[in-house]
């Protein structure tokens, strides 16, 4: 991430953070939905992303196009418009960012939000038809909003379907999987921790997962969670992900790591 959109990202936060309850599941929502506006509204999004535009002109614009949002929606598009983003595909996921963010701190203690999109992207992997679907160019994205929502009504939380729905409309060239991974990330850091995919040949027994928690813990400073995907490929050993970090120690790969030195 290059600085003026990391710049950007804190600033819109800090304004999220201000506008407390008033970010809540609507605003989400909409804030999600303006994002698509913009998207699709080239000249529009040349407009928000220039850095040389006057950043009041650019702010009096948000009021303009967006008059019929609510008070926040329309707070958090203008901090987003005022500043100065590396990219406009970065302006883009600075607005995605914020939208996940108000829909993560609008649900409750007892939701889940992390592990349902989890539990989403899983069930997408394992099913071929299902991800070709979701990911097809050729499906409209209001039908692919539709299949979300029928496939989670009564299974996942408003937020998580939310977000779901959002994001399948707008992948902005990302495959379902990375998309989902993303928003898992966006939702673990707004409650202050970190999402670590653990792969193993089986699944782990309950003190091998506290052990590994406890690690990750202690190495990354923040509370883990732990999601697992068994997969006996690995034949013995685990592989880790924490973000752009990998810890592989699975049998599998280091048989191919000795394959490859007794080959050269």
């Amino acid at each position: 991430m290059r600085s003026a959109t990391r710049t950007a990202l804190e600033a819109v936060r800090e304004t999220l953070a201000e506008l407390g309850d008033a970010a809540d599941l609507s605003a989400g929502v909409e804030i999600l939905s303006a994002g698509r506006t913009i998207a699709g509204a080239p000249q529009l999004l040349g407009v928000f992303g220039d850095a040389t535009a006057d950043a009041d002109g650019k702010r009096a614009l948000v009021q303009r196009v967006f008059a019929s949002r609510s008070d926040a929606v329309r707070a958090v598009l203008s901090a987003v418009v005022a500043e100065r983003w590396s990219s406009h595909l970065d302006l883009l996921a600075g607005i995605e960012d914020a939208g996940i963010r108000a829909l993560a701190r609008s649900a409750g203690p007892e939701t889940s939000i992390e592990r349902e999109l989890f539990t989403f992207e899983t069930a997408v992997r394992s099913d071929a038809d299902l991800e070709l679907a979701l990911g097809t160019k050729l499906g409209s994205p209001e039908q692919k909003a539709a299949l979300v929502e029928r496939l989670l009504d009564g299974k996942a939380s408003a937020q998580t379907i939310a977000i779901l729905s959002a994001l399948v409309q707008q992948p902005r060239g990302r495959r379902i999987g990375e998309i989902v991974r993303a928003a898992s990330e966006i939702v673990a850091a707004e409650a202050d921790q970190v999402v670590a995919v653990v792969i193993s040949a089986a699944p782990l027994e309950h003190e091998q997962r506290d052990r590994l928690g406890r690690t990750l813990a202690n190495r990354y400073g923040r509370t883990i969670n732990l999601n697992e995907v068994v997969d006996p490929t690995v034949v013995g050993g685990i592989r880790v992900q924490v973000g752009g970090d990998v810890i592989d120690g699975t049998v599998n790969t280091r048989l191919q790591q000795l394959r490859l030195e007794f080959a050269g």
